[in-house]
């Protein structure tokens, strides 16, 4: 039976006569089915007496893991320290981990001094959700020097999460923002600004906290001949150096959007193998070791006729182990500054008038594969589709946002901004780029028709001496 139908036949009112009367509500349970209880549970509300409680407690013997948890969890709203050795049991010898989470948060609910003991006990259980639980519940009393030492203890703890939760509640610890300007602007110099440079040399040059959104797609490892490298170690350690200045020149909490893709060097005779290399899972643990959080990984997915085809040979053959798939697709790794704070923080930065004017409207992607034929350009060999930079741009950042991307190529990210209302800053290393993000930019007369909004171009040397001048 559907939620729907349940509603219609259990309503509140039936749900609080039961609640407050035991025969009625143990003769209810005897005759129904798991759906129905476990949607009655999740109904109950408010218990302002004890008439549920030998109706719950009987429910604790139930087969079914999510009413026993359920019960459990009804049970603790009636903050009765006699319960304190029901939820001891439970949380200690019940075989789902489940049950156990909610019976050790139902002591923590209690409240009571009672309860620390068996709250330390928990401390060190195997399961690290059953320590955040217990965590949770002597936070209560962390004024207590006893209990802030055995907490600190957990600084230790092999959980990353655990660490986290510890260091910021109990050490005091916290991300806290460098910039004295306003979350909503930016340096007024870097405004539709495109450098002609070495990203690591004009990145020196802009102030911490900048950036609302980096999107970039970084040159590909000996691929291309604008991106030749002694080996593939340099080729990550070149990545690690700029992407931690991006980390830096990010405002808390915003996002870093990144474009990868495994590559294929092919093999330089038929006695050799060619080499593929996992750039974007390499990439990951640099990234989340400098302070980026990762968040989602979107999959590009691109037209099988619009790439390499790997698959001739094994089309032939058939034998077993030459198979090899032809690569459709790139991965977008989603990443965000790692902040305290939660996403309504960032969004309460701007004024109505700004978010209601950034509202993602209409139709959009609800999944995390997007279906994208890729871009051709007469200049650069792997150029964003602007559908994708359209879509990245409008799902994280707001109107009047800047908008980075250090390895610019033709420039599509700093147009799809501007026809999004959004400032762009772009650097890009190869003369023959720059030429084409001119061209296309002039293309758009419409969107700089105004001193306001013009476009410049500067060169690593006069972007150095006008950053000096407005720092």
């Amino acid at each position: 039976m559907n939620r729907t139908l349940f509603s219609k036949q259990i309503n509140k009112e039936m749900i609080d006569g039961l609640k407050n009367d035991t025969q009625a509500f143990l003769a209810f349970l005897q005759n129904q089915n798991d759906g129905t209880i476990v949607y009655v549970l999740e109904k109950l509300g408010h218990l302002e007496n004890d008439y549920s409680r030998e109706p719950l407690l009987n429910l604790l013997n139930n087969r079914n893991k999510n009413i026993r948890a359920l019960s459990l969890k009804n049970l603790a709203k009636m903050v009765d320290i006699s319960l304190l050795s029901v939820f001891i049991k439970y949380a200690g010898n019940d075989e789902s981990a489940e049950v156990r989470r909610e019976a050790v948060s139902a002591i923590g609910r209690l409240r009571n001094e009672k309860a620390i003991p068996a709250l330390i006990n928990f401390l060190i259980d195997s399961d690290p959700k059953v320590v955040m639980q217990a965590i949770r519940g002597l936070l209560v009393f962390a004024s207590r020097l006893d209990i802030k030492q055995k907490l600190k203890k957990l600084l230790n703890h092999p959980n990353e999460l655990i660490k986290e939760v510890i260091n910021k509640e109990v050490n005091g610890f916290s991300y806290k923002s460098n910039s004295a300007q306003r979350h909503d602007e930016f340096p007024y110099f870097l405004k539709n600004t495109v450098v002609q440079g070495d990203v690591q040399e004009a990145l020196k040059y802009v102030p911490d906290e900048s950036v609302h959104l980096t999107f970039t797609s970084p040159p590909y490892y000996n691929a291309r001949d604008y991106s030749i490298y002694q080996s593939y170690d340099e080729y990550l350690n070149f990545l690690e150096k700029v992407f931690k200045e991006v980390h830096r020149v990010t405002k808390e909490g915003r996002f870093f959007i990144l474009n990868t893709s495994p590559i294929i060097i092919p093999r330089i005779s038929r006695a050799h193998a060619s080499k593929r290399y996992p750039i974007p899972y390499d990439i990951h643990p640099f990234l989340v070791k400098m302070g980026w959080e990762f968040i989602d990984d979107i999959v590009w997915v691109k037209p099988e006729a619009c790439v390499k085809n790997r698959n001739a040979g094994f089309l032939q053959h058939r034998k077993p182990l030459g198979y090899k798939p032809n690569a459709v697709t790139e991965m977008l790794m989603v990443y965000r500054k790692k902040t305290d704070k939660l996403l309504d923080w960032n969004m309460h930065q701007y004024n109505w008038d700004k978010v209601k004017r950034s509202k993602v409207l209409g139709k959009y992607e609800t999944m995390n594969v997007w279906r994208i034929d890729p871009a051709f350009d007469k200049v650069h060999s792997a150029v964003f589709p602007i559908e994708i930079c359209n879509r990245v741009i409008r799902f994280y950042s707001f109107v009047g946002d800047l908008i980075f991307d250090p390895f610019a190529g033709s420039g599509t990210l700093g147009r799809a901004a501007a026809n999004l209302d959004r400032y762009f800053f772009l650097t890009e290393k190869e003369q023959k780029y720059i030429n084409r993000i001119q061209e296309s930019l002039c293309k758009d007369n419409n969107l700089f028709n105004s001193k306001n909004n013009q476009s410049i171009f500067l060169d690593i040397k006069k972007f150095t001496s006008l950053s000096k001048e407005k720092i």
